[in-house]
């Protein structure tokens, strides 16, 4: 089974997300691997040339700000992290851009943060000007703009980590595949055998167990946020592959199904573009709770949110901002965009349409969300 699984991975694929940690490009704090970037930069090369469409999402800004301040532990302090982040961020595009010139290819630096991704009509500017840059041939290069993301880190809104913004990347530009290149070399059964894990076919709470953090400096995430992001991108139809970055012609390899990683079958069944913008491209502002005949309307069914399936309200939103959908239990199975304000739903919980067309007689829609407006998560 896991060989005709990786077999499948042999194709050669339309579009590619790379996603590279600090300690695949640097040697130590501040100190670059140019031997192995110029590496990266040969194998896309090679993948370009064969009608490959490649995005790279580096990480290294702060690290390599740090080398430069002569700093030996990453910042905690936000002002702190910006200030390396802008003085590392031009020294990474410096490099990317010098790897990539004796291939004649040209690199085009994308710096986002969660808000940017948040708004429908950024999202969508964002997707067009990632595809004209990949229509001009060129490499985007992404990272988080830790230089302007201090507000939305003490807000929660941050990416967290670069693993995740490439998973959002690979479902924002539909690819076929996302490579997590880092230290790690895949997926290891710690628990177990203490062997790497080939093919996850689906990500269960064992798969999670398994995960550890990262003690580096210069990183933040480790194999948690890994396979965060793996289930996220797998969940859009991507398919996914943890590896070490040290690995010679690791890209190549894994799309022949000989490297030594581990890769993560992508769901069967992708969701449609907009419901993974809200499914994973939001922070929801709070949460509707649901009665028990409630739960199974909305996962079996397919059915809109009725105002006789709802409960009670956490948090303060406003009609039209995106909300979590809790079971009695107070688990989260669904989001989707709600059409009555926080205020409004102790008025509504609980009743039938015609008590809320009552309530509400200038509602064209007496749906508290749209199936429409609604994923299941």
């Amino acid at each position: 089974m896991a060989s005709s699984l990786l077999h499948k991975a042999a194709a050669q694929p339309r579009r590619i997300v790379v996603k590279l940690g600090t300690g695949v490009l640097t040697s130590g704090v501040g100190q670059l691997d140019i031997a192995r970037i110029a590496a990266v930069c040969a194998e896309v090369a090679a993948l370009r040339a064969r009608g490959t469409e490649v995005i790279i999402v580096s990480s290294g800004a702060v690290g390599l700000g740090m080398g430069a301040l002569q700093l030996e532990k990453r910042p905690k302090d936000v002002t702190k992290k910006q200030a390396c982040a802008a003085i590392g961020q031009s020294l990474l595009m410096q490099t990317w851009q010098a790897g990539f010139a004796p291939h004649q290819l040209t690199v085009a630096q994308v710096l986002l943060t969660h808000e940017d991704l948040r708004a429908r009509d950024r999202y969508l500017g964002i997707k067009r000007c990632l595809s004209q840059l990949i229509a001009y041939g060129t490499i985007p290069v992404i990272n988080e703009n830790d230089t302007v993301s201090a507000a939305e880190i003490q807000a929660m809104l941050r990416f967290g980590d670069n693993d995740t913004l490439s998973a959002m990347v690979a479902s924002l530009l539909e690819a076929q595949y996302l490579f997590i290149l880092s230290t790690a070399p895949g997926l290891v059964d710690l628990h177990g055998t203490n062997q790497i894990v080939p093919v996850v076919e689906r990500i269960t709470p064992e798969i999670e167990a398994m995960a550890g953090g990262t003690s580096s400096e210069t990183s933040i995430g480790g194999m948690v946020s890994k396979i965060s992001a793996a289930k996220l991108a797998t969940r859009a139809g991507c398919g996914v592959f943890i590896a070490s970055g040290a690995e010679s012609e690791i890209l190549a390899r894994l799309l022949s199904g000989r490297g030594p990683g581990t890769f993560f079958v992508p769901s069967g069944l992708p969701m449609d573009a907009r419901k993974r913008w809200l499914a994973y491209f939001q922070r929801p502002a709070g949460t509707i709770h649901v009665n028990t005949c409630a739960v199974p309307v909305l996962r079996a069914q397919g059915r809109s949110l009725l105002a006789v399936g709802v409960t009670h309200a956490t948090g303060i939103f406003a009609a039209g901002e995106i909300v979590n959908i809790a079971g009695p239990d107070g688990s989260v199975f669904a989001r989707g965009k709600v059409a009555f304000s926080s205020g409004e739903i102790p008025t509504l919980a609980g009743r039938h349409g015609d008590a809320v067309r009552a309530l509400f007689p200038a509602r064209k829609r007496l749906e508290v969300i749209h199936r429409n407006d609604l994923v299941l998560l």
